[in-house]
């Protein structure tokens, strides 16, 4: 008998990672190309499909491919589509599923975006495993999130639910990308945690070696690093961006009640300072019916091959629809 895989694939404006993997969460083979942007999406989808043939071919040849799950940007589970992701420059609507239908006729090809799929791939192979109601929270360049309620993944009527980054927690706040004032991505992300160490050196006299350093190279790696030296003002940033994190999460708890609330990302890989103000904050917070009822837990799922396994987790979910629809 075959052994069944499933094949994830990440989309980054500058590389595309695929792996093939198995209902275990082990990737079996691992391929890269080049993201090409601004061109014509089909000659990116002729390269990417090699690539994808020669790495499944690495795997193995006794398997059984059952999908394909796409983490891409601005992505639409439901039409299969890419929607103005203007890093990628392939167009305004990219029907991506239909055109890789053209390559592989696989049971299964999904498209989801990244922190939907890292939410799938935590609660298949990671530490929400056999949890029903979870919260995924990245905390990267921006913030994102996936949300799985009853052991399904919410997506909203029109494949965009759970953009918890773009909730407002500062009314008349930070300018956000999104075109609004005040969202959690622009206080909680890497460049938020950034944003805040230059309202601290303009408007207090914390002493800080960050003061000698151009604000325009300050990075979130330099704030860590000084924060665990002890630098008052990179922790008094870390501890404000606990602050508005831990807020937002127990509102989003309001609506789900989920088991764990999970955060990944480069930010959450600070540890203790983000993951204490958070919680203190997250407490402090919360309405009564959910206190010291949720548990705040860092990713168990390897950062470099979370997008992959959590891409890769999504085409089981979808097996499973398809099996129950048959």
């Amino acid at each position: 008998m075959k052994k069944q895989v499933s094949i994830g694939i990440d989309i980054g404006g500058t590389n595309t990672t695929i792996g093939v993997v198995d209902k275990s969460g082990d990737i079996l083979a691992e391929g890269h190309t080049p993201t090409l942007t601004n061109v014509d999406v089909k000659k990116y989808l002729d390269v990417l499909a090699k690539t994808i043939k020669e790495t499944v071919a690495v795997a193995g040849s006794d398997l059984e491919v059952m999908g394909i799950g796409i983490g891409a940007p601005s992505s639409n589970y439901y039409t299969g589509e890419i929607v103005s992701a203007v890093n990628l420059g392939w167009g305004d609507v990219v029907p991506f599923v239909k055109l890789m239908k053209e390559y592989f006729d696989y049971p299964a090809i999904v498209l989801t975006n990244d922190a939907n799929s890292a939410v799938v791939g935590e609660l298949m192979y990671g530490g929400a495993k056999g949890m029903k109601d979870v919260i995924m929270i990245t905390l990267g360049t921006g913030v994102g999130s996936g949300i799985i309620v009853n052991g399904e993944l919410v997506l909203g009527h029109d494949g965009f639910a759970g953009e918890l980054g773009h909730v407002v927690v500062a009314s008349e706040g930070r300018m956000c990308g999104c075109g609004r004032k005040g969202c959690l991505e622009t206080y909680a992300s890497a460049t938020g945690i950034v944003r805040t160490v230059s309202e601290l050196i303009a408007d207090t006299q914390i002493p800080s070696e960050l003061r000698s350093i151009a604000s325009d190279t300050i990075t979130s790696k330099m704030v860590y690093d000084l924060a665990m030296k002890g630098d008052k003002l990179a922790l008094e940033a870390f501890e404000i961006t606990g602050k508005y994190l831990g807020k937002a999460i127990s509102d989003f708890v309001a609506f789900s009640s989920p088991e764990a609330v999970f955060m990944f990302g480069g930010l959450a890989l600070a540890g203790d300072l983000i993951f204490k103000p958070t919680k203190r904050y997250m407490e402090e917070n919360m309405c009564y019916l959910y206190t010291n009822k949720v548990k705040l837990l860092p990713s168990k799922l390897p950062g470099d091959q979370i997008a992959v396994l959590g891409a890769s987790a999504v085409v089981w979910k979808e097996v499973e629809k398809l099996n129950m629809q048959s």
